[in-house]
């Protein structure tokens, strides 16, 4: 049986204290009716004895202590879920924010999901393309992998997320393809672009939008990544789809985090974000992966903007911890007018190496792949070299790793944000820089992947 309280003690910003409460529990849903028959929602945050500390969805004014009554509903948060869902925009809260009707649920589930038996995971292997080369052919993208975006503030990773959303598809499969997109704490132009965008290429007819508004409660944006993670988790092993996860920007979710932590007066970890940053990140991230036995697959792209682009601020830190790897966005190269300005040096796919290759990609990948790298590296050290010393102080060698460079960022990672490159065109792409530098220097490739792939004709960037 339900019960209604009228014992509210106090209201300090976004939390509430309510006394003498009986069978209460933690994360329980809880329903506040205000004076004027106006309702709003919260959630339990703490039971201490009789005594439940709930959190508000809404803002608290006009909560009347003595009049205001409050009622727990006896289970958690749940998303009401669908096949109807694709091609729709839900608020952060999983209420339809796009005119349409309401979704007739097939389920209800708990937003915080059901944790998969680690012994029923299955190694992610298989190669999503997301037409974008410097993912593709660098720091590959894996079916049921974690990969973040490190960016910067200002940089352009909503144009690449909403690249990626548009592009991905996993090669040679007959299996549905969906993605789930989940904003928090983004301007109404960005909401806005990322909407306009999917509706305009048709990529909504297999999106699921999630979006909360910079302007929206701090605790709405707790719960919107789990609202997207319960839809992709449902689309992709009840109805075996393959489900990509977009969450941007992550940096908003830990801000919304401190802010509540703050209010319930909690010791601060580094940087004044709570001690349990880094296994509340966890409880998120680690819902992406592959189940034995089950054709669906949740791949995970978080986004986040580093604060003042050190990548040992806790976010990007713990982020990079968890998961397989990081794509970096450099400063650097967006201001050259690269794009997209992925930093292919110290991005990295942890599990790149288990989706490329034969009968995958090609076999001629990983090889590539290894030797764009060093030669990229090199041609970045000439470079300096070149603006301490000149380049006359430059080995004929090293003259033409630094155009391999220049070339390179010119043509391999920029290509701007409607481009969709084929996994082979990516690896032409990669041998045709590779005939700027002298076939002896070809170190890290297999003869006969040079006897079967190198052109005939070699490139000179500067024939232009």
């Amino acid at each position: 049986m339900i019960k209604e309280y009228k014992t509210i003690a106090e209201v300090a910003g976004p939390l509430m204290l309510v006394k003498d409460v009986e069978g209460v529990t933690y994360d329980e849903l809880g329903e506040i009716e205000l004076p004027s028959g106006e309702k709003r929602r919260c959630k339990v945050l703490e039971v201490n004895g009789n005594n439940a500390l709930v959190q508000l969805f809404e803002n608290s004014a006009g909560i009347n202590l003595a009049e205001s009554k409050v009622r727990f509903l006896g289970h958690g948060m749940e998303l009401a879920v669908s096949e109807e869902m694709l091609g729709r925009v839900f608020d952060g809260m999983g209420r339809p924010k796009d005119g349409g009707p309401d979704i007739i649920p097939e389920m209800k589930l708990d937003i915080n999901g059901l944790p998969m038996n680690p012994a029923a995971r299955d190694y992610p292997s298989e190669f999503i393309q997301t037409g974008v080369s410097a993912i593709d052919g660098l720091n590959t993208l894996v079916r049921g992998q974690k990969l973040p975006i490190f960016s910067g503030s200002g940089l352009p990773h909503a144009e690449l997320a909403s690249q990626i959303a548009r592009q991905a598809q996993v090669l040679n499969s007959e299996s549905n393809f969906a993605v789930v997109f989940a904003a928090m704490g983004i301007t109404y132009e960005e909401a806005d672009y990322f909407v306009s965008d999917f509706k305009r290429t048709g990529a909504i007819d297999r999106t699921v939008l999630f979006m909360n508004l910079a302007n929206d409660p701090a605790v709405e944006r707790i719960s919107t990544p789990r609202m997207a993670l319960t839809a992709a988790e449902y689309l992709a092993f009840e109805k075996h789809m393959h489900v990509l996860v977009i969450l941007t920007d992550i940096t908003n979710y830990a801000e919304a985090l401190r802010e509540v932590s703050a209010a319930r007066k909690e010791v601060p970890g580094r940087r004044g974000y709570p001690g349990y940053l880094y296994t509340d990140l966890a409880t998120m991230y680690e819902r992406a992966g592959r189940k034995m036995g089950c054709e669906g697959s949740i791949t995970m792209i978080p986004i986040l903007t580093m604060p003042e682009d050190d990548k040992t601020h806790p976010i990007p830190d713990l982020t990079g911890y968890i998961t397989e790897g990081q794509i970096i966005l450099s400063r650097e190269l967006y201001r050259k007018g690269v794009t997209p300005p992925i930093n292919v040096l110290p991005s990295l796919s942890r599990l790149k190496d288990k989706g490329i290759g034969k009968g995958k990609t090609r076999e001629d990948h990983a090889d590539t792949m290894n030797q764009l790298f060093a030669a990229y590296a090199r041609g970045k050290e000439a470079k300096e070299l070149m603006s301490i010393l000149g380049e006359a102080a430059l080995t004929n060698i090293d003259k033409k790793y630094a155009k391999f460079a220049d070339a390179f960022e010119m043509e391999y990672v920029n290509q701007g944000y409607e481009t969709n490159r084929s996994i082979e065109e990516t690896l032409e792409i990669g041998w045709k820089l590779l005939t700027i530098l002298p076939k002896s220097e070809l170190k890290r490739i297999k003869d006969a992947n040079i006897e079967k792939y190198y052109p005939e004709e070699t490139y000179d960037p500067d024939a232009k």
